[in-house]
């Protein structure tokens, strides 16, 4: 795994370049005034009609945007043309003038592009909860944004940065593979640092890809793929308001319909899957304050839910989190966590390595060195592993270490 950790890092730093676009796609932002002075506001159009497929938060307190795209997605069938984001202001808990102003967003836009309906559109804010958004900054500036859409790598980093919040640098990833003797593209961006445990979705994330795949495969690739990758993951054990992560598949690269399980199929999920879970370690990586990214195996589980359930509440725990964040091998954290989470195992059982040393057998100390384990956690990616010895099911969830900056950035996120 630290070998994917290596290859993550070298694929996040390296330039985006043109060769790295899907056909039929072009992107800009701007700044409209919703920050002081930051890129607040993209979009993200397909020239010609996509499939569309979106998983949405599922925490009862859904903001405005969240609502609507939902609406859209269901009334258009899932067939989409673009979307358009803001950030600097969630639109959440912003009553009916929040609603008001998601769909005037969709009106206008749709109404610049010329031949879209606002039903083919999605709308995305992030940012503070609960302000008032400045709805009329976002309607001026979209005629600049349209005359400005370009398919080239630029605008499209440009996109990756206007979502960003208090993302420290922007999110990318991209995969390629073939089908048919053609070359299919697929390249996603996406925010998120704090408010991270998603559920069904993950922060902000927008996927585009040429493929030609029917909307009901592109909705079942979505979903297999969400679990493993940006379902995975958490930084604080919070699920935002306005979690979105969405696909836009307008067929352009050429290559032969995906209507069905087939060879295609699951070459596209595999491309899908490497986009997102790059997505989804690059958040956990990107953390508010983080350090390093833990990941936290657990193994011998009685069932596949009980080993993420595990492996939650220990990625979840405070305790937990700020060892990692001193490079102290406290393993009693880890049992503790464990126990707690609701899962029945025996821990006079239970085995646990940290960063590839094995600090406690069979529920009790072991002796390891102190002064070396110190120094493997002080690396940008540790595995933590526990095993339960109570069944045969394992799973992986990606977490990143607690430190004061997190509690900084946190208490005056809004002053």
């Amino acid at each position: 795994m630290s070998k994917g950790i290596a290859q993550l890092s070298q694929e996040m730093s390296a330039q985006l370049s043109d060769s790295d676009i899907p056909k039929g796609f072009r992107f800009a932002a701007t700044h409209c005034g919703l920050k002081k002075a930051k890129l607040d506001l993209a979009i993200l159009v397909s020239e010609f009609p996509a499939s569309a497929a979106a998983v949405f938060t599922t925490n009862q307190v859904v903001a405005a945007p969240v609502v609507l795209s939902r609406a859209h997605l269901k009334r258009s069938r899932h067939q989409m043309r673009g979307l358009i984001v803001n950030s600097g202001n969630a639109n959440c808990c912003t009553g009916s003038r929040g609603d008001t102003a998601a769909a005037s967003t969709a009106s206008k836009f749709a109404a610049a592009l010329g031949d879209v309906s606002p039903s083919q559109l999605i709308v995305c804010s992030t940012g503070v909860i609960g302000a008032p958004l400045r709805v009329e900054k976002i309607l001026a500036a979209i005629p600049g944004l349209i005359q400005s859409l370009r398919s080239d790598a630029a605008s499209f980093a440009q996109l990756a940065r206007a979502i960003m919040t208090t993302d420290t640098r922007p999110k990318w990833a991209g995969a390629r593979y073939s089908a048919g003797g053609r070359q299919i593209r697929i390249i996603g961006c996406a925010k998120g640092s704090g408010m991270i445990m998603p559920n069904l979705a993950t922060m902000l994330s927008f996927i585009a890809t040429d493929a030609s795949i029917s909307p009901a495969m592109l909705d079942r690739a979505l979903r297999a793929v969400v679990g493993p990758t940006f379902n995975s993951i958490t930084v604080d054990g919070d699920s935002s308001t306005n979690d979105t992560a969405a696909v836009i598949a307008n067929g352009q690269s050429g290559a032969r319909k995906i209507a069905s399980d087939n060879a295609d199929f699951r070459k596209f999920c595999a491309a899908l899957d490497s986009v997102c879970k790059s997505l989804a370690l690059a958040i956990v990586a990107d953390g508010e304050g983080a350090q390093r990214v833990i990941e936290v195996e657990v193994r011998g589980a009685p069932s596949a839910r009980a080993a993420d359930q595990v492996a939650r509440t220990i990625a979840n725990s405070p305790l937990v989190k700020t060892a990692f964040a001193g490079a102290d091998p406290n393993w009693g954290r880890i049992l503790a966590a464990a126990g707690r989470s609701g899962v029945r195992f025996n821990f006079k059982r239970v085995d646990i390595s940290i960063a590839g040393l094995l600090v406690c057998r069979r529920g009790g100390e072991t002796p390891f060195s102190e002064r070396v384990a110190h120094q493997k956690m002080l690396a940008s990616f540790v595995p933590v592993v526990v095993d339960l010895r109570a069944g045969s099911s394992t799973a992986r969830i990606w977490t990143c270490d607690f430190t004061g900056e997190y509690v900084y950035i946190n208490s005056s996120y809004r002053t």
